[in-house]
Order: structure tokens, then C-alpha cells, then sequence
């Protein structure tokens, strides 16, 4: 692996080991990867959702060989590092999950992040042994690489029908100590389920913002024992949002007073620094 990948992996490391908690936002494009750097975030992470219905899919839709090129692009917009969201690792058995990680690393990202999901309506979870094995095998092949890649493992438990914050804990804790380097569990519903969970975890725990009802501030999220709050689709709906409505209300008035209120081309380019 490169020297800059290798500096940017040890940047990520430091940010998990640093006090309190930082916010690592999910770019969908070079474009915004640059815009989010120029505002100052610390790294980026990509998001599986933004870059499926990017291409006209729903999330789980994308192949592995078109999620690693996403990831390579937004890795190569900015000088910051980056964290793959690699879904379950595009397969089943624990080798291809390996197989990913190396070549996720290939792609030039600092890091990823594995499910535990199988993309089966019947058995969305996998069953707990295996769950484990998957996580040992990636974390076997992110120790052979020559730099300090970061692993970040999640179980989707909360997300599914009949969630128990018990079996969370249990897969989150066998992930640990299979060797993650960052624990993720999206759907905690309250402050108090993230306290519990990150008091049971000696690893960094990752936050995802994004479902509503559910969200919490960067200062109550660092107070939980939070280390990384990620916003998943949350940037992304945002500016659809926004061009849904702009767009909207261009069709049903014929009226262009947003041109008005927008940045203009010229200050997004110099935020981006192009």
C-alpha cells in the first residue's frame, strides 16, 4: 500500500483514540466528499443507499466490484480518510468476506464496515456462530495488510421485526472480541440503550444519525460514551429533499426566486478548493 494510505489509516486509528466523540458524514460523489472536507470534517465514510440509488437502485442493489469503485472514488477526491460501507461483504461465506477486505484496501479506503445482515426477507440476520466467523475472517485479513486498516463490524438486530437490545449486546461483545476494531449497532431508540451499550463495549462505538425520533446531539451522543457518529443517508436526503422542493415549486409556478438565495457556483468550488 501506498505511504498517503498508510498516513491516512494511522489519521483514522487517532480519531477513535482522541477525546470525545467526532462525526464522520457519507458523501455520495467526489463532489460532495470535496465540499465535506472543505467544511472541515475529519473523514468521510461512504454510504451503500446513496450509491445504489445513485445508479437507480434501492440499497442492497449494487455489486461488489461497483461498491468498490464508489469507494475509490470518493477515497481519491480528498486527502482524508475514508470508511467503506461494504453492506455484509457482498457474500456468504467468511472467505469472500476476506476477499473484501483485501480489496477494500486495494481501492485505497482506511477502513469499512461489515453487516451481519444476509439480504433475506425470511432470515435477515445471520445466524449468531456464523455472524462470528464472518467478523474473525475479516478481521484475519485486515491484519495481513501492511497498514492499520480499521474494521468496524454492525449488527442490524434493532432493525428487524421483534429487536432485543439483549441479543445487540451479544453480537456486538462477540464481535469485540473476535477482534473489531469499531463496534456499530444502527436503531438504538434512546440515550439510555447507548449508554448501555457502549458501557458493555471497550471498543468505539459508532452512532448513526439519520432515523428520526432516534438522532441526538454530538454532546449527548460523547456524554453516552459515543466515539463516532455517522449520518449515513442523512446529507444525502437532504439535498434531494431540497431539490425535490425547488424543483417542485419551479414546475407548479414557473417562478425562479431560489436562484436568489443558492451559494453560487463560485463559492461552492472555492469550499471544495477547485
Amino acid at each position: 500500500m501506498s505511504e498517503a494510505l498508510r498516513e491516512k489509516a494511522i489519521q483514522f486509528r487517532a480519531l477513535h483514540e482522541g477525546p470525545g466523540a467526532f462525526v464522520i458524514p457519507n458523501p455520495w460523489d467526489a463532489g460532495s466528499a470535496r465540499l465535506l472536507a472543505g467544511l472541515g470534517f475529519p473523514a468521510l465514510a461512504t454510504s451503500s443507499a446513496a450509491c445504489a440509488v445513485g445508479l437507480g437502485r434501492r440499497d442492497g442493489g449494487i455489486t461488489r466490484d461497483e461498491a468498490l469503485a464508489h469507494a475509490a472514488l470518493i477515497a481519491a477526491a480528498t486527502d482524508l480518510p475514508v470508511s467503506a460501507d461494504l453492506e455484509n461483504g457482498f457474500g456468504d461465506a467468511p472467505e469472500v468476506v476476506a476477499e473484501t477486505i483485501r480489496r477494500a484496501a486495494e481501492a485505497g479506503v482506511a477502513g469499512c464496515t461489515i453487516e451481519d445482515t444476509t439480504g433475506r426477507a425470511g432470515a435477515p440476520l445471520y445466524e449468531f456462530s456464523l455472524a462470528v466467523e464472518r467478523v474473525a475472517a475479516a478481521v484475519e485479513a485486515a491484519r495481513g495488510l501492511d497498514f492499520p486498516f480499521v474494521l468496524t463490524t454492525r449488527t442490524h438486530n434493532l432493525l428487524f421485526a421483534e429487536p432485543k437490545l439483549e441479543e445487540t449486546l451479544r453480537r456486538l461483545q462477540a464481535f469485540e472480541a473476535a477482534g473489531a476494531d469499531v463496534l456499530f449497532a444502527p436503531g438504538l431508540p434512546d440515550l439510555a440503550a447507548v449508554r448501555t451499550v457502549c458501557s458493555a463495549l471497550s471498543k468505539p462505538f459508532n452512532f448513526m444519525v439519520g432515523i428520526p425520533g432516534q438522532s441526538f446531539s454530538v454532546e449527548e451522543l460523547a456524554a453516552a460514551g459515543v466515539k463516532r457518529i455517522s449520518l449515513a443517508t442523512s446529507l444525502w436526503r437532504a439535498a434531494m429533499t431540497a431539490l425535490i422542493e425547488t424543483a417542485s415549486a419551479v414546475r407548479a409556478t414557473g417562478q425562479f426566486g431560489f436562484v436568489d438565495e443558492v451559494a453560487s457556483t463560485g463559492e461552492i468550488c472555492r469550499i471544495m478548493g477547485i
